[in-house]
């Protein structure tokens, strides 16, 4: 079992930049593989990226592809979500999520495919 706790979001303007962190707790972090999904209001919960177990693989959907960086520190039991040049589309509350694989390589885009969150972190970027 882990518990995961993120960090880092706020208020940007159009243009900025913000880093998320997500602190997992409990000793077999790198059997997960790793995602940040994130919610605006009204709308289903969406896939931004995802990271393979030992942060050798990404995969980003398409709307972030260029603009963030997900990257893991599995001595620290940390994920990050790098985001550079927000948009207002970006505002939404943004969630890391674990999925238990501790052989497995597949990155999930289905919120239901992920056993663990966190509380989420609010992002807001005012145009």
């Amino acid at each position: 079992q882990v518990q995961l706790v993120e960090s880092g979001g706020g208020l940007v303007q159009a243009g900025g930049s913000l880093r998320l962190s997500c602190a997992a707790s409990g000793r077999t972090f790198s059997s997960y593989i790793m995602a940040w999904f994130r919610q605006a209001p009204g709308k289903e919960r969406e896939f931004v990226a995802g990271i393979r177990r030992h942060g050798t693989v990404t995969y980003y959907a398409d709307s972030v592809k260029g603009r963030f960086t997900i990257s893991r520190d599995n001595a620290k039991n940390t994920v990050y979500l790098q985001m550079n040049s927000l948009k207002p589309e970006d505002t939404a509350v943004y969630y890391c999520a674990g999925d238990y694989q501790p052989l497995g390589v597949v990155i999930r885009t289905t919120p239901s495919s992920y056993d663990y969150w966190g509380q989420g972190t609010q992002v807001t970027v005012s145009s």
